[in-house]
């Protein structure tokens, strides 16, 4: 044999051993990194990947609700909204919001996060912008439109990449912090958003526009920065700024591979999206979503009205009165997602959350005193944004697969998003001030969710029992590569 043909013959066993070597499972602990070395990369990951998100959806959140405060300082007088125009101004944009939602995570997986998520959050921010010049309420309801389509690919997108970055055990607390964010935004927009009205008169223009322009203004400049701060899918090759090398990439893919086995996503196949919606319980996750979403809307969007017309405050006590239940909420939820991922419970948190909203509801509608009324805004903000993220969480941790990931993040989103249409006809202006109607549509809601908990824990309780007594795999119905072991957490 030539020297030339033995190089040959060594170059093909080595190419065999090299595809073996890619084919072969690897686990986490293959890599040789220490304990203090694993805990320093997910420390960089929450830091740039958990922030990051968190703070664009700060000024998503600020910039769908942002209406209420617009509204008392004046948008109300100068754009005739009469009768049901508020209403119909704050519904229309979960229109759009919930058509567009569908194929937002498979673009995101297309082009990647960082040019999908930075590009519109800028577009959305000039679309702020351009409320402030706006002189009749049809034109505000045709940018609120706008604003739906924008958004949409928002949320669900930032969900859905959160959760390929995470075993479902550490998601938790991630989601919450995620959210914990845009609760600060809620908490201090109302200050923000009396500040800014100070500006009433500048360039002939009202204090209300002033709120849609500075915000526009700083969502657009975040935008920006996102571009360069967003990071990528795990699996992904394509080039980021200054985060995780290869190796470490590789890493993250083998533990959230070993605790679910769904790493590395399909080929896209329309009916292998579509066929998820076969399954009830993404459905339950959905309904769960919808329910929270109805009261946490509801409460953005005429908690400044309540606490003007229902409790007495003016209208900078009623702006900046918003602050202290959200930043309870806050708290509540940071410390729901820690014990949920401690103890690996998810039901039992989310109806934790309910109680505290079916305690805070009747004390709102039936108190006698402001002060005492003011006291169930807390329970009841605290309790249903606390189950934003806990709700995230679950379903998350039930789910397996990328497709099925991307289908199920889609549809929570979309019936959180008619969540918000409901939630912004639930205080109707003909039941001010005690607006007990859009009470007891809250209580409707809240007790949905616990009895849909509570019918998943005991369906998970069964599946469970037959994963252990081996009569069948979880969540791999028409998939060979996934590895055994999946289990509910309920």
């Amino acid at each position: 044999m030539s020297s030339s043909e033995e190089k040959v013959g060594v170059e093909n066993v080595e190419a065999a051993v090299s595809e073996q070597a890619k084919m072969a499972p690897v686990s986490a602990d293959d890599f040789g990194f220490t304990e203090k070395e694993q805990k320093a990369i997910i420390r960089r990951i929450d830091r740039r990947l958990v922030l990051t998100v968190g703070a664009l959806y700060c000024v998503s959140l600020m910039d769908r609700t942002n209406l209420g405060f617009a509204n008392i300082a004046g948008m109300s007088v100068d754009l005739e909204l009469i009768g049901n125009r508020y209403s119909i101004i704050t519904l229309v944009f979960f229109i759009t919001y919930v058509v567009f939602q569908p194929p937002s995570t498979v673009i995101c997986r297309k082009i990647g996060p960082r040019i999908h998520l930075a590009m519109i959050t800028i577009l959305w921010g000039g679309v702020m912008i351009g409320m402030g010049f706006v002189k009749t309420w049809e034109q505000m309801t045709a940018l609120r439109l706008a604003l739906g389509v924008l958004e949409a690919g928002f949320f669900p997108s930032s969900v859905y990449l959160l959760s390929t970055w995470y075993t479902r055990y550490e998601v938790g607390k991630r989601n919450s912090v995620f959210y914990l964010v845009g609760c600060v935004a809620s908490a201090f927009s109302g200050i923000l958003a009396y500040g800014i009205m100070q500006m009433k008169g500048l360039s002939g223009l009202n204090g209300w526009c002033w709120i849609f322009i500075i915000e526009g203004i700083i969502t657009v400049l975040l935008g920006i920065a996102g571009y360069w701060l967003l990071v990528d899918f795990p699996d992904s090759k394509r080039k980021e700024w200054s985060f995780l090398g290869a190796r470490e990439k590789e890493w993250i893919c083998a533990r959230v591979d070993a605790d679910r086995g769904d790493v590395t996503p399909q080929k896209f196949s329309l009916i292998n999206y579509l066929k998820a919606g076969a399954d009830l319980k993404v459905w339950g996750y959905a309904m769960i979503f919808f329910n929270t979403t109805t009261v946490t809307y509801a409460l953005a969007y005429f908690m400044p009205v309540i606490l003007m017309q229902n409790m007495g405050f003016s209208v900078g006590e009623s702006q900046c009165l918003v602050a202290p239940p959200y930043a309870f909420a806050g708290i509540v939820t940071y410390a729901t997602g820690w014990a949920g991922d401690k103890y690996k419970l998810r039901g039992p948190i989310i109806l934790f959350n309910c109680i505290l909203c079916m305690i805070g509801l009747p004390i709102i509608g039936w108190a006698s005193s402001p002060a005492v009324r003011y006291f169930g805004i807390f329970l009841t903000t605290a309790g249903a944004n606390s189950n934003i993220p806990a709700a995230m969480s679950y379903q998350a941790n039930n789910i397996r697969g990328q497709w099925k990931r991307a289908f199920c993040s889609a549809s929570f989103v979309s019936f959180g998003g008619i969540g918000g249409i409901a939630g912004s006809l639930v205080f109707r202006s003909q039941d001010a001030p005690s607006y007990k109607p859009g009470l007891y549509a809250c209580f409707a809601t809240t007790g949905l969710t616990m009895l849909i908990v509570c019918l998943l824990t005991l369906e998970f309780k069964r599946q469970n029992g037959k994963a252990d007594r081996g009569e069948k795999e979880l969540e791999a119905e028409g998939e060979e590569n996934y590895e055994p072991g999946f289990r509910y957490t309920y």
